[in-house]
């Protein structure tokens, strides 16, 4: 091993020699980088090989590089580079080399490669190490599309670029980012080769002698892609994303006309095709006089309702929940599009209101449009039609939690006396276990708008509930509600009644805690008994619980002799980091840093 690492260092001698000779670098800094490639190349030949270690040697030697470039371009030399720069790059090749042919799995050393080859490679190395990469990892289709790319863009070969993705194809025959970008690339070659005829006949010289395909130029080639990629992969939504590419080019309408007839052919099933038609509308050239606002809001407003008028003749033949979907999330759309002319803001208002009661009426509205519905309509100030709404979603969607609390939500808001019925109702139809959000809205609500005694029997039966999370919840509220109405003795006769319940939280003592500090004469006996009955629970795990009882000791109403047993205590009782962690605030606290 030693004499591989000698016999590579004596290689970099003469490259080091250079740089001191040319005066990139001093001496000392020559014998420094010497003695650290030492270092770098010893930890390469090791028995046991660490990936680590490969990579901080290319990072050393590519800093070495990009110091030698700026170097250059300050003393503005620029020549040695074959007996400088090449042997570091050849090396940094090779330890590459050897890194991707150990670790042959990690593709993010091979990308790394990759940039390698880029930034200081000559084409032919970026070729092989696309190659090498591509032979080990063929089932990745990015790395495929991104050698591609590579070969299109930065070699300048279409050719090797259309090589690749046929080779691709033949992995995933079936991957449509794959077909995708090679069609773009077939279209981008395609305008290549025209800006290039363009720039021969500008120059008006005589381009019989040049080879320029019609076939290619006017994106035969591109066509072929998009029928060998749609007889494989079907659907309206791929067809479409073929669509959107050709539209980059001012040369393909001819294509473009193709695609979207076969779109109307094939796809007329699909609300994917309908929702393109509709929007296409939009894009209709407006009439050039119209310079006024109100005149582009009235042109605005015609194309719209050509837009709506195509979505209704799909719902003649596709009434579906797809295509209910597409529709509001264009009228929707249209209504977030700000305006001054409120004509067209109030008809775009109406149009999506509209347009969601017939989803709803047909069953087929999704359940994330009621949101929507609802603040369009509390936004309009039109609260009745906005409970019948939030009481109507609750019907069509009876299970659903989210849309419960929406409903809920809604109903407090606007004060509205349904409002208790539906809590049993929601409570009845959503699953307990996820029924904790409804419980606490709930108990908001009745803290405000009911009776103490309905109140408190609302708590008492959350307490029962078979849910622990709800039980344990509801205790804190319970605890601060009866703080609130009745002082501390009705909050004193509820942690009574409670402290033996469980489950608990942390906070239902911590709160009882507070309510007692916030007393005029506080009683230490108390918070004694609430922190002992905390411990109990949550003594194994809370070191700031322990540390907190220690400082309540330290206080003005506590004995601080307690300290040193609880500190015993804490030690004995917490298990695993939290041991740790109170170690160190109870040192802190000993030394006055906290």
């Amino acid at each position: 091993m030693a004499d591989f690492v000698q016999q590579r260092l004596e290689d970099r001698v003469p490259g080091l020699e250079q740089l001191e000779r040319v005066g990139l670098f001093t001496k000392k800094e020559v014998k420094s980088m010497l003695k650290r490639s030492t270092a770098l190349e010893y930890k390469l030949h090791r028995s046991v090989l660490s990936k680590d270690d490969f990579i901080a040697y290319i990072q050393y030697e590519i800093n070495v590089l990009e110091l030698i470039k700026k170097r250059r371009a300050r003393l503005g030399y620029h020549f040695k580079r074959e007996e400088i720069e090449f042997p570091i790059i050849h090396g940094i090749y090779n330890v590459f080399r050897k890194a991707t042919t150990k670790w042959q799995e990690d593709v993010q050393l091979w990308l790394s490669h990759v940039a390698f080859a880029k930034k200081w490679g000559t084409k032919g190395q970026l070729s092989k190490v696309f190659s090498s990469m591509l032979a080990i990892h063929p089932d990745k289709p990015s790395l495929w599309i991104m050698a591609a790319k590579c070969e299109m863009e930065d070699l300048d070969s279409s050719e090797s670029a259309r090589h690749l993705f046929l080779r691709a194809l033949r992995f995933h025959p079936e991957d449509k980012k794959v077909y995708q970008e090679y069609f773009r690339m077939e279209l981008m070659h395609a305008e290549k080769l025209r800006k290039q005829q363009e720039e021969l006949e500008r120059a008006q010289i005589d381009i019989g002698e040049y080879e320029f395909s019609s076939e290619i130029l006017t994106g035969k080639l591109a066509e072929v892609v998009y029928r060998n990629a749609t007889q494989m992969i079907k659907g309206a939504e791929f067809m479409l994303s073929l669509l959107q590419i050709a539209a980059i080019f001012n040369f393909t309408k001819e294509l473009q006309d193709t695609i979207l007839q076969d779109l109307q052919k094939e796809h007329t099933d699909d609300s994917v095709t309908w929702d393109f038609m509709a929007r296409r509308e939009l894009e209709a050239a407006g009439a050039p006089e119209l310079q006024s606002a109100q005149g582009r809001a009235s042109d605005t407003s015609r194309r719209e309702e050509r837009c709506c008028a195509v979505y209704e003749e799909a719902l003649k033949s596709l009434n579906t929940e797809p295509m209910w979907r597409c529709y509001v999330t264009f009228c929707l759309d249209r209504f977030k599009r700000k305006t001054n002319v409120a004509e067209l803001k109030e008809k775009r208002r109406a149009r999506l209101l509209g347009v969601l009661q017939r989803a709803h009426d047909a069953s087929l509205l999704q359940e994330s449009f009621y949101k929507t519905w609802l603040q369009v309509l509390l936004s309009s100030g039109e609260t009745e039609s906005a409970a019948q709404v939030a009481i109507a979603a609750t019907k069509r969607f009876s299970q659903s939690l989210e849309t419960w609390s929406l409903s809920l939500q809604t109903l407090v808001r606007l004060e509205r006396a349904e409002a208790g019925l539906l809590f049993q109702e929601a409570l009845k139809n959503v699953n307990p276990k996820d029924s904790l959000p409804l419980w606490q809205l709930q108990a908001e609500w009745s803290m405000t708008s009911q009776t103490p005694e309905e109140t408190d029997a609302l708590f008492q039966k959350a307490l029962l509930s078979p849910v622990p999370a709800i039980s344990a919840a509801l205790k804190e509220s319970y605890l601060e509600w009866a703080y609130n109405t009745g002082g501390y003795k009705q909050a004193r006769k509820v942690f009574k009644s409670l402290h033996e319940h469980r489950p608990f939280t942390k906070a239902f003592f911590t709160k009882m805690i507070q309510i007692e500090k916030d007393q005029e004469s506080p009683k230490m006996s108390n918070l004694r008994d609430y922190y002992e009955r905390a411990l109990r629970e949550f003594g194994s795990t809370d070191d700031d619980l322990w540390m907190d009882y220690i400082r309540e000791e330290l206080g003005v109403h506590g004995s601080p002799e307690n300290c040193g047993k609880l500190h015993w205590r804490a030690m004995k009782s917490l298990v695993g980091e939290s041991v740790e962690r109170f170690t160190t605030q109870y040192t802190l606290m000993q030394t006055g840093h906290i």
